[in-house]
């Protein structure tokens, strides 16, 4: 056989050769330092039979990052080698050691272990000390292709591995990877030794993880592990995790009194205390303000209704597996609603319409739930009842463009408010090569997905296409905003609906006193007041800006004799509609500034004889240090524009 190099010479090879070969055939340094090939623009270990005449051009360890799969997934090996020969060391056989499967992930990779006794988080250490000596020894990895007798023979005493062996599909290929010492069943790819490993890897944690992921099989032992192409991505991970442990809004919502979830109340149900209640108030007031300027009518729907209901619109059939069992009361069957829209299509439908109404902006914070799997649930992030800062638009065709731009506009302005800078604009189209899932109109679907475009390049934004993102009824623009800790997010989306319309009959009385059939906008601002809010404290790490924070002021009076003083500044305050409070309490003034400080309260407010007698506050701000012999009226004056513009400092 031969192969093509870059430069266009010919290579010939013995039959069946590897990248590998191909590598020592140009010259022993190369096949050193060879890391994979690309065949044929196709990435391939250097352990695999190239396919004959293809081009090809060899990886080398200055391509590290562009195979990081392969060099992880090597890892994952080396993770249950060592596992084996930590248990050796303790008189187990390596037949006591089954194993499930052990793939290369985002960031690194893991596997999954049947041991003979369990494995301690505090066994990981030397677990990774055995890791590090098995990339030194520099173990060379050889590929072999077994018959499925051969490999269920070899892995008779493993349950795990002979069950994937029987359910391989008759014909296809049985592969082994070996290094000396270790020989697993898979399919690749790997890196051809240990040696070319890089050695920035860390485990990171042991948890139990049913076998194939399904409660009805056994519980294995699944350790993680990150590895990075230098030291410095591996401790800029580590740093990103302990950020992220810091910002982590359920310990933040302990600390502050935010929220909690009760065991009695049930999972995935908070519970929003006076604090976070505070947050969740202001941000429903900021978007219900906006939305009423702009036309949108608030409306109220009940968080349940008849399943028929979500048998016309659809959900039924697409989304009941997320919705709560039915109830059934007076003959009727009634489940909780896991969508506001089919409500906000009968309010639509309550009188007739005319074209002269259109559009029609309903809205609502409603409230929706869904069946989220008990593992899943996080805190506010991941629920199972949530509100929706919801909207429905009830358009004419030659309003779609318009309202479209409307809604940008309105969730740039939200943005400009809450201080998001970093977002894209996503443009999620319909799959072309697999168009099954979705309402089938063609032409309904190049005609709205040409009218976001336009729309959008109307308004001079810059945005990326995803096919297979859209709504099963149309497109949609989905904006990811990145996080503080550089996680995009999906905080608001737009999504073109021509199909529930359609299911529901929606008319409207046109210029010719005919009858035509609007076209819906679902669009979504501020995402759910949970979301949204965990979103912010992560975001903040607690610490809000002044319109938002729970508590916006602390009076603290150096002496019992201030307390008259400091009752005076907080009823000046509260009666601006600030939210502030006097700190009686018996501690000394420099701890209650402390207590102040750790409750993230923005503004603190000292009062002692000079303030009291010439009506003046001592200011000492977040981030902005002191002010001394601010006058009272001034501050309350400044504190409210402060509030009532929603101002980010």
């Amino acid at each position: 056989m031969h192969v093509a190099l870059p430069d266009g010479k010919q290579l010939d090879l013995p039959e069946h050769a590897t990248g590998l070969d191909a590598a020592a055939a140009i010259g022993p340094r190369l096949a050193q330092d060879a890391l994979a090939i690309r065949a044929n623009g196709e990435l391939f270990d250097l352990l695999t039979p190239l396919p004959d005449g293809a081009q090809i051009s060899i990886l080398t360890k200055k391509n590290l990052e562009e195979v990081p799969q392969f060099w992880r997934h090597t890892l994952a090996h080396v993770l249950a080698q060592a596992v084996r020969e930590f248990y050796a060391a303790r008189g187990f056989g390596p037949e006591t050691v089954k194993m499930g499967v052990g793939p290369a992930i985002e960031n690194g990779f893991y596997y999954d272990f049947d041991l003979p006794e369990p494995l301690r988080a505090e066994d990981l250490p030397e677990i990774e000390r055995v890791m590090n000596d098995i990339v030194s020894r520099d173990l060379k990895l050889a590929r072999r292709e077994v018959s499925r007798e051969e490999a269920l023979e070899a892995f008779a005493f493993d349950p795990y591995k002979a069950e994937l062996i029987r359910e391989l599909p008759e014909g296809e290929t049985i592969t082994f990877y070996a290094q000396e010492g270790f020989t697993d069943l898979c399919r690749g790819p790997h890196v051809p030794r240990t040696g070319l490993i890089p050695r920035h890897f860390k485990l990171m944690s042991t948890s139990g993880a049913y076998w194939r992921g399904s409660e009805k099989n056994p519980m294995l032992q699944r350790i993680y592990g990150v590895a990075f192409a230098s030291k410095a991505e591996l401790d800029a991970y580590l740093h990103q995790l302990e950020e992220a442990k810091r910002r982590d809004h359920r310990k933040i919502g302990k600390d502050l009194n935010l929220f909690f979830t009760s065991e009695v109340v049930g999972p995935g149900l908070p519970l929003w205390l006076p604090n976070g209640a505070t947050i969740r108030r202001e941000l429903e007031r900021f978007i219900v303000d906006l939305e009423l300027a702009q036309g949108y009518q608030h409306v109220y729907t009940p968080a349940m209704a008849k399943v028929d209901l979500y048998k016309i619109s659809g959900h039924w059939d697409h989304y009941q597996e997320d919705m709560f069992p039915t109830m059934r009361i007076d003959q009727e069957e009634l489940v909780l609603r896991p969508m506001n829209c089919p409500h906000h299509i009968q309010v639509y439908k309550h009188e007739q319409r005319s074209y002269r109404d259109l559009p029609i902006k309903i809205a609502e914070l409603g409230t929706m739930y869904r069946f989220e799997q008990s593992g899943e649930l996080t805190g506010l992030a991941r629920v199972r009842s949530m509100t929706l800062n919801d909207a429905h638009i009830f358009v004419r065709p030659d309003q779609i463009q318009d309202e479209f731009k409307k809604v940008v506009r309105l969730v740039q302005d939200v943005y400009a408010i809450l201080g998001f800078t970093d977002y894209k604009w996503r443009l999620s189209l319909r799959d072309p090569n697999d168009t099954e899932k979705y309402f089938q109109d063609d032409q309904m679907w190049q005609s709205a997905e040409a009218q976001l475009r336009q729309a959008l390049d109307d308004l001079g934004l810059e945005y990326y296409e995803s096919p297979g993102d859209a709504a099963f009824y149309g497109p949609k623009l989905d904006v990811q905003v990145k996080s503080a800790l550089g996680k995009d997010e999906t905080i608001s989306t737009v999504q073109l609906d021509f199909l529930l319309p359609q299911r529901f009959d929606l008319e409207y009385v046109n210029e010719e006193s005919g009858r035509s059939r609007p076209i819906m906008i679902h669009r979504g601002i501020i995402s759910t007041m949970e979301r949204m809010t965990a979103f912010l404290i992560e975001n903040t790490a607690g610490d809000f800006p002044f319109w938002l924070a729970p508590q916006q002021a602390v009076v603290v009076p150096i002496a019992d004799r201030h307390l008259e003083y400091a009752r005076e500044v907080e009823e000046r305050l509260r009666a601006r509609g600030l939210r502030a409070h006097v700190d009686a309490g018996g501690e000394r003034m420099n701890a209650k500034i402390r207590n102040a400080e750790l409750h993230k309260i923005p503004v603190i407010l000292i009062v002692g004889d000079q303030e009291a007698e010439q009506r003046q506050l001592s200011v000492r701000e977040r981030g902005k240090g002191e002010r001394k012999a601010v006058p009272l009226e001034d501050l309350v004056q400044e504190l409210d524009v402060r509030y009532r513009t929603r101002a980010l400092n």
